[in-house]
């Protein structure tokens, strides 16, 4: 008898095991593919917007598969992804040096960058400046790009799902386990925040970082029709002090364990970061902490 298990935010019994074994055995023609599908149909796993959340169940049927619980049939086919394979080509942008103060780049503007050209550019910023790059995002996320009055690029942010577990923010809501996998989607992360290095303009770094939770919540809302409500981020220590952060008023609740989670094994050691967290409405501790039976 295994004891309940939580992947990819889901609860999963020995009868859910059992039931998924029986799929595949009943159905040896099926790919992977097809068995997640029925997976999320025969269970309703949806977002918050209605989307079947295909991507996770594959995703948790590949867990299982690696742990030994149950036997996936072989690959068809390589994944199929537009982008898989595709030499990215960094697109041209204004690089002048940029000094002054806040007022003088005037009207400061973040831009969802999902489509032509803002989302090149964007991904041109991260690609060649971000100390750790960028290649893509998988799951939910809203991609902000910073432009000043003449459309210069001033900056670039991603905000998407929060890590699985983290002691410091944990303790910090004060939410069970159970909780936490109900919940989870309802915090964003930080993921990236780039400000090119030709600026230097005091107080941006933390005037981007305000403007952008103050945009996060409509956003969010308006395509996965589901506020946020708590913001986090990992500042790693040795590159960075997180000034633009305090400045912005996160909060600094603790540091992470130096693990990831691709540690299954305990073995994957990274360097230790300063936990961050911004409340994006005023009862999130109540909200989160909320188990639907």
């Amino acid at each position: 008898m295994i004891d309940n298990i939580y992947l990819q935010g889901r609860s999963l019994s020995a009868d859910d095991i059992d039931l998924i074994q029986n799929l595949i055995r009943q159905n040896p023609d099926w790919n992977r593919t097809r068995l997640s599908r029925h997976l999320c149909a025969l269970w309703h796993w949806q977002d918050s917007a209605g989307r079947t959340k295909d991507m996770a169940c594959r995703t948790m049927l590949l867990k299982l598969h690696r742990r030994g619980l149950i036997q996936l049939p072989p690959r068809q086919k390589a994944g199929f992804n537009h982008c898989r394979g595709r030499s990215f080509q960094p697109v041209l942008h204004d690089t002048c040096p940029l000094q002054g103060t806040l007022q003088s780049l005037g009207t400061i503007r973040l831009i969802i960058a999902d489509n032509q050209p803002y989302r090149d550019l964007w991904q041109t910023l991260l690609c060649c400046y971000h100390y750790l790059g960028f290649k893509t995002c998988v799951g939910k996320s809203i991609r902000y790009l910073a432009l000043d009055d003449s459309d210069r690029p001033l900056g670039a942010l991603l905000f998407g799902a929060a890590a699985w577990k983290c002691a410091a923010r944990d303790n910090y809501i004060g939410w069970s386990a159970t909780a936490r996998a109900q919940n989870l989607e309802r915090i964003v992360n930080n993921m990236r925040f780039l400000i090119p290095p030709w600026i230097s303009v005091e107080h941006l770094a933390s005037h981007l970082l305000g403007l952008s939770l103050r945009l996060l919540p409509k956003h969010w809302m308006l395509k996965y029709k589901q506020p946020p409500l708590l913001a986090e981020t990992f500042v790693e220590s040795e590159r960075f002090n997180g000034t633009c952060y305090k400045a912005a008023n996160w909060q600094h609740v603790g540091w992470t364990t130096g693990r990831t989670r691709q540690d299954r094994y305990n073995c994957i050691r990274e360097p230790i970061k300063q936990v961050y967290v911004y409340p994006l409405c005023p009862n999130f501790r109540t909200l989160l902490s909320q188990e639907v039976a």
